[in-house]
């Protein structure tokens, strides 16, 4: 596969990661908004949504800034302000590109606790994204298959194989 398709599946996969880890949130908000659930609202998606974006855009993020470091030479400190830094993007373009018409209501005070939360819940994510990668490459599972066992033909085997396959 090339680089840039691991790079791609390595994005969907942080972001389908960051999206279930961020799923309680987005029911704890519509818990908290709509406790009798009488809105029509899919409080699923309010979590999801955001997360998947935002894993995806810190997986950028980290493609940049880490170019070819591993992960045993970045700190947690470093990651969780990259993964705060693609919050504050995500929440920020929200902002941006939400209606701005004359009639528009502008609520200050709730966009940047939309902002804030979205940057926090992002920080947290790439930490833990970060301490999830350190444990699983010491237990040596950072290679699909490496937990595999090598498969070994024996001489009867490779005789029954056709000659292409040898």
């Amino acid at each position: 596969m090339s680089r840039w398709l691991r790079r791609i599946r390595g994005a969907l996969l942080m972001g389908l990661t960051w999206a279930m880890v961020w799923l309680p949130a987005g029911l704890l908000i519509g818990f908290i908004v709509d406790p009798d659930g009488t809105m029509d609202e899919p409080w699923i998606l309010v979590g999801t949504l955001p997360g998947f974006l935002a894993g995806v855009i810190f997986s950028v993020v980290l493609g940049i800034a880490a170019g070819r470091r591993k992960l045993d030479e970045l700190s947690v400190a470093k990651v969780a302000g990259w993964g705060a830094g693609a919050g504050l993007l995500l929440g920020s373009f929200a902002l941006l590109a939400g209606d701005h018409g004359p009639d528009a209501p502008r609520v200050l005070p709730l966009d940047l606790l939309i902002i804030s939360a979205i940057t926090m819940l992002s920080a947290i994510s790439a930490a833990g994204s970060l301490m999830l990668a350190r444990k699983s490459e010491r237990r040596g599972l950072t290679e699909i298959g490496a937990a595999m066992p090598e498969l070994v033909v024996d001489e009867r085997e490779q005789e029954e194989l056709p000659a292409s396959r040898r």
